[in-house]
């Protein structure tokens, strides 16, 4: 008989590992599976995960949350989880391999992929990893403090990423990747923040020393900046969600609430799948509150817990 694990939790990233620890501790039977594909694996070097103020690398942070769940019993296996199921009031989460799992509850960590600017894959990693080319704002911005910063992307998303980082520098340049696309009211709010916005599109974006270049269309010359964010957008890696039947927003994201439980008894969402702040500590917290309803649930099905209360 195929072995039922109290709760699975797909994801490895801050959200699922937090919530691996918190259902380990409760003393529930607890497997993480996942693809080694946690978004949190490529920050080179964060300062606002609380804890380090020396900043700690997205590797280390994971390498130290995977062993502290497994501490305490958390299982991790590796596997590209491609459907899930309910099959026998169990959920059946199935690798793209044939393997598979059965579990009580089933929790979803599995994060979002972002749109990359298009650089050859090793050109891309290195420019991660000499921070000169960032996807969040909100996490790096306080690092580029009076630096010539670039955003691409220019749309609502880029000229909201521009307007925020504007607080940090007063060289901030907003230019599109492939075509403009501003209201006559927002670029006034650019124009007005002190934001530069460039009309052509980027044609080509050379990593330098400690910088960036960016080639713009019909310009011979390149335009030189110390850090440039991507405004490109995320997808929401949803696709199991849906399998159960859940239904994601408009953006792709599952409900703030599925945290707290969803309309599939047993079944949670944690971290940047859900719609919200995509940010190391938020997932954290989701991890603990969603492994923490994970368990009364259990506890009210298995008759642990008092009757109207």
């Amino acid at each position: 008989m195929a072995e039922v694990w109290d709760a699975v939790i797909i994801g490895a990233g801050p959200a699922g590992l937090s919530a691996a620890l918190y259902l380990a501790r409760f003393q529930r039977s607890t497997l993480v599976l996942h693809d080694g594909a946690s978004r949190a694996a490529h920050i080179p070097l964060s300062h606002n995960v609380p804890g380090y103020p020396e900043g700690v690398s997205g590797e280390r942070l994971l390498a130290t949350m995977t062993r502290h769940a497994a501490t305490y019993g958390a299982a991790l296996v590796k596997a590209h989880v491609e459907s899930a199921s309910i099959c026998d009031r169990s959920f059946a989460s199935v690798a793209d391999d044939g393997r598979r799992w059965l579990s009580r509850t089933l929790l979803l960590a599995t994060g979002v992929e972002m749109n990359e600017i298009e650089l050859d894959a090793g050109d891309h990693d290195c420019a991660i990893a000499e921070g000169v080319v960032r996807y969040c704002p909100i996490c790096d911005g306080y690092e580029h403090i009076g630096e010539r910063i670039a955003v691409i992307g220019c749309d609502a998303q880029g000229a909201g990423e521009a307007l925020f980082l504007r607080q940090y520098s007063e060289s901030v340049t907003l230019i599109p990747r492939r075509y403009a696309d501003l209201s006559p009211d927002t670029l006034q709010q650019l124009l007005q923040a002190g934001v530069t916005v460039i009309d052509a599109p980027v044609e080509q974006l050379v990593q330098g020393r400690a910088c960036v270049r960016l080639r713009l269309k019909g310009c011979a010359e390149t335009l030189r900046f110390d850090v440039v964010y991507p405004a490109l957008g995320l997808r929401p890696r949803a696709k199991l969600a849906v399998d159960l039947g859940l239904s994601p927003d408009g953006d792709g994201n599952l409900a703030a609430e599925a945290i707290f439980g969803t309309a599939v008894p047993g079944l949670y969402a944690a971290g940047d799948v859900v719609a919200g702040l995509d940010q190391i500590s938020v997932a954290m917290g989701h991890g603990a509150i969603a492994a923490t309803r994970a368990h009364n649930w259990l506890r009210d099905r298995d008759g642990q817990t008092l009757k109207g209360h």
